[in-house]
Protein backbone atom coordinates (compact mmCIF):
# COMPACT_ATOMS: atom_id res chain seq x y z
CA UNK A 1 0.00 0.00 0.00
CA UNK A 2 1.31 3.51 -1.32
CA UNK A 3 1.55 6.14 1.58
CA UNK A 4 2.83 9.49 1.05
CA UNK A 5 3.93 11.84 4.31
CA UNK A 6 4.63 15.06 4.18
CA UNK A 7 6.22 17.37 6.49
CA UNK A 8 8.06 20.75 7.06
CA UNK A 9 5.85 23.03 6.68
CA UNK A 10 5.20 25.58 9.08
CA UNK A 11 4.79 30.00 9.38
CA UNK A 12 7.04 31.77 7.51
CA UNK A 13 7.86 35.89 6.85
CA UNK A 14 7.51 37.40 3.77
CA UNK A 15 10.93 36.52 2.13
CA UNK A 16 11.68 33.51 4.35
CA UNK A 17 12.32 29.78 3.19
CA UNK A 18 10.85 26.77 4.16
CA UNK A 19 11.55 23.07 2.70
CA UNK A 20 8.79 20.12 2.79
CA UNK A 21 9.27 16.94 2.67
CA UNK A 22 7.14 13.60 1.35
CA UNK A 23 8.34 10.01 2.26
CA UNK A 24 7.02 7.48 -0.22
CA UNK A 25 6.25 4.00 0.97
CA UNK A 26 5.15 0.97 -0.59
CA UNK A 27 6.47 -0.14 -3.92
CA UNK A 28 9.31 1.45 -6.00
CA UNK A 29 8.80 4.33 -7.94
CA UNK A 30 11.04 4.03 -10.55
CA UNK A 31 8.58 5.28 -13.63
CA UNK A 32 6.47 7.68 -11.34
CA UNK A 33 6.04 11.38 -11.52
CA UNK A 34 6.18 12.84 -7.87
CA UNK A 35 4.41 16.26 -7.51
CA UNK A 36 4.16 18.94 -5.05
CA UNK A 37 0.29 20.77 -5.06
CA UNK A 38 -1.07 23.43 -2.88
CA UNK A 39 -4.86 24.42 -2.37
CA UNK A 40 -5.36 27.88 -0.81
CA UNK A 41 -8.84 28.22 0.41
CA UNK A 42 -11.64 29.17 -1.84
CA UNK A 43 -9.35 27.96 -4.51
CA UNK A 44 -8.82 24.66 -6.27
CA UNK A 45 -5.71 22.36 -5.96
CA UNK A 46 -3.63 23.76 -8.07
CA UNK A 47 0.13 22.12 -9.57
CA UNK A 48 2.95 23.61 -7.83
CA UNK A 49 6.36 21.22 -9.42
CA UNK A 50 6.76 17.75 -10.45
CA UNK A 51 9.93 15.36 -10.81
CA UNK A 52 10.09 12.66 -13.08
CA UNK A 53 11.91 9.77 -11.88
CA UNK A 54 13.16 8.11 -14.74
CA UNK A 55 14.98 10.93 -15.84
CA UNK A 56 14.64 13.53 -12.94
CA UNK A 57 12.85 15.82 -15.53
CA UNK A 58 11.40 18.52 -13.24
CA UNK A 59 8.28 20.60 -14.34
CA UNK A 60 7.40 24.40 -12.23
CA UNK A 61 4.28 26.21 -12.89
CA UNK A 62 4.96 29.75 -13.96
CA UNK A 63 3.75 31.03 -10.10
CA UNK A 64 7.15 29.55 -8.60
CA UNK A 65 9.64 29.43 -11.39
CA UNK A 66 12.49 31.00 -9.99
CA UNK A 67 12.10 30.34 -6.61
CA UNK A 68 11.27 27.13 -5.55
CA UNK A 69 12.75 23.87 -6.27
CA UNK A 70 11.95 20.14 -6.55
CA UNK A 71 14.87 17.11 -5.88
CA UNK A 72 14.85 13.53 -5.13
CA UNK A 73 16.80 11.82 -2.31
CA UNK A 74 16.60 8.19 -3.70
CA UNK A 75 18.11 6.66 -0.99
CA UNK A 76 15.54 7.73 1.15
CA UNK A 77 12.51 7.63 -1.25
CA UNK A 78 12.04 10.83 -0.14
CA UNK A 79 10.61 14.02 -2.45
CA UNK A 80 12.02 17.79 -1.04
CA UNK A 81 10.36 20.92 -2.14
CA UNK A 82 12.45 23.76 -1.04
CA UNK A 83 11.18 27.32 -1.17
CA UNK A 84 12.70 30.08 -1.08
CA UNK A 85 11.37 33.97 -1.13
CA UNK A 86 8.02 33.41 0.10
CA UNK A 87 4.94 35.23 -1.11
CA UNK A 88 1.93 35.82 1.23
CA UNK A 89 0.12 34.36 -1.66
CA UNK A 90 2.30 30.97 -1.29
CA UNK A 91 -0.21 30.60 1.86
CA UNK A 92 -2.10 26.77 1.15
CA UNK A 93 -2.04 23.52 2.51
CA UNK A 94 0.72 21.16 0.46
CA UNK A 95 0.07 18.19 -0.67
CA UNK A 96 2.37 15.64 -2.01
CA UNK A 97 1.26 13.10 -5.08
CA UNK A 98 2.52 10.29 -7.16
CA UNK A 99 1.57 9.09 -10.70
CA UNK A 100 2.60 5.55 -10.33
CA UNK A 101 3.53 4.78 -13.90
CA UNK A 102 4.42 7.76 -15.78
CA UNK A 103 6.24 7.71 -19.54
CA UNK A 104 7.75 10.46 -20.57
CA UNK A 105 6.12 12.79 -22.39
CA UNK A 106 3.55 12.37 -20.45
CA UNK A 107 1.27 14.96 -18.54
CA UNK A 108 2.99 16.15 -15.65
CA UNK A 109 0.61 19.12 -14.52
CA UNK A 110 -3.09 16.92 -14.78
CA UNK A 111 -4.60 16.33 -10.95
CA UNK A 112 -6.84 12.99 -11.98
CA UNK A 113 -3.45 11.51 -13.24
CA UNK A 114 -2.02 11.12 -9.44
CA UNK A 115 -2.66 8.11 -8.29
CA UNK A 116 -1.58 8.38 -4.28
CA UNK A 117 -1.73 11.77 -2.05
CA UNK A 118 -0.56 12.57 1.37
CA UNK A 119 -2.32 14.04 3.88
CA UNK A 120 -0.77 17.45 3.29
CA UNK A 121 0.71 20.06 5.13
CA UNK A 122 0.21 24.31 5.82
CA UNK A 123 2.54 26.61 4.85
CA UNK A 124 1.51 30.26 5.84
CA UNK A 125 3.74 33.19 5.20
CA UNK A 126 2.77 36.27 7.01
CA UNK A 127 3.56 40.15 5.49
Amino acid sequence: QVQLVESGGGLVQAGGSLRLSCAASGRTFSRSLMGWFRQAPGKEREIVAAIRTSDDSTYYSDSVKGRFTISRDNAKNTVLLQMNSLKPEDTAVYYCAVDVYSPAGSSWSRRDLYDYWGQGTQVTVSS
